[in-house]
């Protein structure tokens, strides 16, 4: 069935070209083929390396191949291949997976619709229409939804494997930060990166999760062993309980929200409490600032993270200056990186500035702080990081919630056409309710709400939502308890408030 599988994901490949899913694909065709054969000999003779062993994979374009090039989608990084692969790429090679190619992004993981990259835009094609693919890692969610491959890696920020996930009708996971190695991940901000997998279903999420969830002594960032322990002991502590505590952040319902999105969501908290869930209303009141704490900390970290790329040290470099006043890496920059790059680079600098920093970054940092706290204070499990548990707060009750149950975007996939319209700040809007989970490192998957009836909108592609499952700091088995308990969702048209 390997080899099968695998004729078949290079058939949607080709097929499928228009999307631009992918900006590199293995140029030995035959290769993949000749793995997924080994892979099922290996089936054959119950000598399988893992579950996964012989499944295709797709990798986004800012993690480190040494077999393909790693280029982020900017014209700064053409051609460059890396001397070494990351240790995630590496941990699934050794299980046998192949390597289908690496797919579009945002330049530099910058972007909420995979628009900006040097590879050009991707999208989705509904009957006539061309639909956002979300981003930045729009090229590994749509490579996923067309079955071009049987799951793809990404990196979440502050949303961009989940909004994706979300616009594409799949699932999307974003992990704990620190418990999946960063190392070989080109880094846009180093304290709220995480290589997070998207699938069509919650299981090979699970599958692949498995695998790359260990320490890795090469990322500095890396959970140790024995933080990993003191996690593994709280959790174990939790009870496992078919009928979960859902908690509602009541925060989450802004007047931004879609009315599809607001009834589906108010439908699917209603189908949820007829099986038996506890639907408890939570408040995150720190909530409506974290967006704003975001784009403020993550372009800080990236003006940081991206000054090497100067045609020096890292690069290509222009030929030369454009005036004569100009040093090179001037021009350098100014032709490898994209709008939208150099946009959150002058943002970064300026907050980082000696007249700002007080005012914008230091703040910010509060701002990440009471993010946090907010989600300790809800959460039935205390965060496994802090040496004390917090009270939690009376409006929860004693026992508090097992997950966080709201939507992941604010509204359905715009149209390509719509968001030429959008300035920058629109865009940056379509992260908030993804933005709170990043800024605290929780667990989070998206989750497809399917048969979402026409009724709803006028919008003929309106066909699907996506909600988020947000646990606490270590869960991350709870999440896939919950998307397990929750696959198939239906939002029950019948059941309607008021």
């Amino acid at each position: 069935m390997s080899i099968q599988r695998a004729r078949q994901y290079i058939l949607n490949q080709k097929a499928c070209q228009a999307l631009n899913a992918f900006v590199h694909t293995p140029q030995d065709v035959a290769a993949i083929q000749a793995a997924a054969a080994e892979a099922e000999a290996r089936a054959s003779a119950g000598k399988r390396k893992s579950l996964v062993d012989g499944e295709v994979i797709a990798v986004k374009d800012n993690i480190c191949t040494s077999d393909q090039p790693t280029t982020c989608a900017s014209r700064m990084l053409e051609g460059f291949i890396s001397p070494f692969a990351a240790t995630v790429v590496q941990k699934l090679q050794a299980a046998g997976a192949i390597i289908a190619g690496k797919t579009n992004l945002d330049e530099f993981g910058m972007g909420s619709h995979s628009l900006h990259s040097a590879f050009g835009p991707v999208y989705q094609r509904h009957e006539d229409r061309e639909l956002s693919v979300g981003g930045s890692s729009g090229g590994s969610a749509i490579a996923v939804a067309t079955s071009q491959c049987w799951a793809a890696l990404g990196t979440d920020t502050g949303g961009s494997v989940r909004l994706p996930a979300a616009y594409n009708n799949i699932y999307g996971f974003k992990p704990s930060y620190g418990i999946v190695s960063r190392h070989g991940v080109v880094a846009y901000a180093n304290s709220l990166d995480t290589v997070g997998i998207m699938a069509q279903d919650w299981r090979p999420i699970d599958e692949l999760f498995k695998l790359v969830r260990a320490h890795d002594p090469q990322d500095p960032t890396s959970l140790s062993p024995s933080t990993r322990e003191r996690i593994n002991q709280r959790v174990s502590r939790r009870p496992t309980r078919d009928h979960l505590r859902i908690g509602v952040p009541l925060e989450y319902n802004i007047a931004e929200l879609a009315d599809p999105v607001r009834t589906i969501w108010k439908r699917a908290l209603l189908t949820l409490a007829r099986e038996g869930h506890a639907i408890v209303p939570v408040s995150l009141p720190s909530t409506k600032l974290a967006l704003s704490a975001y784009y403020i900390l993550a372009p800080a970290e990236a003006s940081s993270n991206l000054a090497k790329y100067d045609g020096v040290r890292y690069g290509n470099p222009a030929s030369t200056p454009k005036n004569p006043e100009n040093v090179l890496f001037a021009t350098t920059r100014g032709a490898g990186l994209g709008e939208e790059v150099r946009r959150r680079i002058l943002l970064g600098s300026f907050t980082l500035s000696a007249s700002a920093v007080d005012n914008y970054f230091i703040k910010a940092q509060r701002v990440r702080r009471l993010v946090q706290r907010d989600f300790d204070t809800v959460f039935a499990l205390s965060n496994p990081l802090l040496d004390q548990e917090l009270k939690l707060t009376s409006h929860v009750g004693v026992e508090g919630v097992d997950v966080l149950l709201s939507p992941t975007a604010p509204s359905l996939p715009p149209r390509l056409s719509d968001l030429s319209a959008r300035t920058a700040l629109d865009s940056y809007q379509d992260d908030v309710l993804t933005v709170p989970a990043s800024l605290a490192g929780l667990p989070a998957m998206s989750i497809p709400v399917v048969k979402l009836e026409p009724a709803l909108c006028e919008q003929e592609h309106c066909k699907h939502i996506g909600l988020q499952i947000t646990a606490q700091y270590g869960d991350d088995e709870m999440v896939f308890h919950a998307a397990k308990l929750l696959q198939n969702l239906e939002a029950d048209p019948e059941l309607s408030y008021g």
